[in-house]
């Protein structure tokens, strides 16, 4: 150190700083070009079965939007009136003054349309399972949860506090020996109904099975089942016959699921016993500190629950269409993943990053949008184009995408 000559300290070493944020962001994103991994934004102008890009308009068999209730008249007129009458903000977070009478009766009306005793709305399916995990599990506490789980259940499930083990896709056995590992603390068992990426379903039957044995707490996110399964339209819990039970099994079950799939419009909802309910609003930070979701919003969720009781043959027209291109892209050569329902999502996995975006040029070309699917989203090799199809897809439209499929050897 250098010696003061007077009674001020002498200045320390200037220290090199650290290397600019922007240029290491950059080199990170070459890094990502260079393995095909590199993301960008693209507008899409939405217009029902069919998007509007650079110009073109293409098919859409990208969207999540299964029974196109989007566009649905009786939607967008819901919304219209609750913005006319509430205005376009809900103003504040539900426990100060955001919850409006529009947000009780939806409540209720869900958790009806759920076979539950009480439903709670948040901003979006993302928050609602953060929600859920980050109150009711903590330290000493297990959590077990399908290895293919969507990404907010895992996010969660690492802000819990609670350890965290996963089980390979619907390997049950497995959970189980998980399960017989934790003698002590409270046990969670988590699992989607239907995989986003495979389309493919849970055995929920099973799972309730293996919370009785356990006392474990069954956790479901229905975000791709709700609206499109069941003879009501609930989804998979009501489709394999344990909509009621799976709230009474083991330690007590909870579901979560979305606005923003089948049901056209935007919200996370939780369902459970009141109790439970009541807990997250007491103590879940993801809904205390978060601006309740609009009015125009809940009216349209309200809006859907109609449509999905007066339109079955909008889930009926999507379950045919799903069995119709399993089976044509199956005699096609396509090795296409076994699924209990017919739901609407059809994964064409291609496996390297490569062969993923030339299948999606050549959908592209072919006026079809659906993006490749590449990691972190999927796991390194399993790189996809997924199909999400629409209820009003027509007849010749599919035929259209079986023939620009192709065959697999086509894919080079």
């Amino acid at each position: 150190m250098p010696v003061s000559t007077n009674d001020n300290p002498a200045p320390d070493p200037i220290v090199p700083s650290a290397e600019r944020l922007a240029d290491t962001s950059a080199q990170t994103l070459r890094e990502l070009g260079q393995a095909n991994r590199l993301r960008q934004l693209q507008a899409v102008e939405p217009q029902g079965r069919t998007v509007r890009m650079d110009g073109r308009e293409l098919l859409n068999l990208a969207s999540n939007d299964y029974l196109g209730l989007s566009q649905h008249p009786k939607l967008i007129q819901a919304a219209v009136q609750a913005t006319q009458r509430y205005g376009v903000g809900s103003g504040a977070s539900r426990l100060v003054s955001g919850t409006h009478p529009i947000h009780e009766e939806v409540e209720q009306r869900f958790a009806k349309f759920k076979h539950a005793e009480a439903a709670l709305l948040l901003a979006t399916g993302y928050t609602a399972n953060l929600a859920v995990l980050t109150t009711l599990a903590g330290s000493g506490d297990l959590i077990v949860m399908d290895k293919l789980v969507h990404a907010s259940l895992i996010d969660a499930a690492r802000a819990s506090d609670a350890q965290l083990r996963t089980f390979p896709h619907l390997d049950l056995q497995r959970a189980e020996q998980l399960m017989q590992r934790h003698p002590t603390g409270r046990r969670f068992l988590v699992t989607d109904s239907v995989f986003s990426m495979d389309g493919d379903c849970a055995d929920l039957p099973a799972l309730c099975e293996l919370a009785d044995h356990y006392d474990a707490s069954l956790i479901i996110d229905e975000a791709h089942g709700t609206g499109v399964l069941g003879p009501d339209g609930s989804g998979l819990a009501s489709a394999q016959g344990v909509a009621e039970r799976i709230y009474t099994c083991g330690t007590g079950g909870i579901v979560v699921s979305t606005a923003s799939k089948a049901l056209g419009s935007l919200g996370g909802i939780i369902t459970a016993a009141k109790p439970i309910i009541d807990l997250i609003i007491n103590k879940a930070r993801p809904f205390i500190y978060s601006t309740a979701v609009p009015p125009a919003q809940v009216a349209a969720i309200g809006a859907a629950l109609d449509v999905i009781r007066d339109e079955p043959e909008r889930r009926e027209r999507l379950a045919h269409l799903g069995s119709r291109l399993r089976q044509s892209l199956r005699e096609a050569g396509w090795p296409i993943i076994d699924s209990t329902q017919p739901t609407p999502i059809v994964p064409l996995i291609v496996g390297d990053e490569r062969t993923g975006l030339q299948l999606q040029a050549k959908l592209l070309d072919a006026g079809i949008f659906a993006p490749a699917i590449r990691p972190p989203t999927v796991a390194p090799g399993q790189c996809r184009v997924r199909l999400s199809l629409r209820t009003d897809l027509a007849d010749n439209e599919i035929d259209r995408l079986i023939n620009a499929v192709g065959l697999p050897a086509h894919v080079t």
